[in-house]
């Protein structure tokens, strides 16, 4: 029902009040959400979990393994948080008295690597290109291109196990050098899995 609200774009207070209707519709030990709010709660374990690492405003560092518990940047002494005045930033950076200058969103990507094999379609997917599949002189797949051919003969493991993942890294807007004029500072990046048949991972 969820998925259906997603793809048509219900409101959350008409998803609530179609849930009222069906539960009401159910006998009374029913076990169905009152709300949406509560059919979010349902759903939020099966999600993917995701970090938030507290970064410096110029780049320079992300506030990670040894930087962790630095609240100033090692290089220019800046402060990792917001701050209003000109106090100090609070022993803890991550409250909302002293949110942090900017924020980097990280999905580890293993699980959602893992969910895909997890899935007998997608797995099936993931191992195409190798299930009795012949080469051919023109470039249809990836697996035709000189590339794959070349990490095969050097790494003569990862080239036998078919599950292993060949991933194409792409990203947009990058501008390392400030040298371009760009007013934001998103890069949108991402990462293509070559094992998929052409239908998917050309297009």
């Amino acid at each position: 029902m969820v998925n259906v609200k997603a793809e048509y774009g219900w409101s959350d207070k008409s998803f609530t009040s179609l849930l009222k209707v069906v539960q009401g519709m159910l006998l009374e030990e029913n076990t169905l959400p009152k709300s949406y709010y509560e059919a979010k709660k349902i759903l939020c374990p099966t999600g993917m979990e995701y970090l938030k690492i507290h970064g410096y405003p110029n780049d320079c560092i992300l506030y990670r393994v040894k930087f962790e518990e630095m609240h100033k940047c090692p290089r220019c002494r800046v402060s990792r948080c917001k701050m209003k005045d000109d106090n100090e930033c609070s022993s803890d950076a991550s409250t909302k008295k002293d949110p942090p200058t900017k924020v980097l969103w990280y999905f580890p990507i293993i699980l959602r690597f893992k969910c895909l094999f997890t899935n007998g379609d997608d797995a099936k997917d993931l191992t195409r290109h190798a299930d009795g599949r012949k080469c051919n002189v023109i470039l249809y797949h990836p697996i035709d291109s000189s590339q794959w051919k070349k990490i095969n003969r050097l790494y003569l493991g990862f080239g036998k196990e078919a599950r292993n993942l060949r991933l194409r890294l792409t990203t947009d807007g990058m501008n390392p050098f400030g040298d371009l004029s760009i007013k934001h500072n998103l890069w949108p990046t991402l990462i293509v899995i070559y094992n998929l048949p052409p239908c998917l991972c050309i297009k």
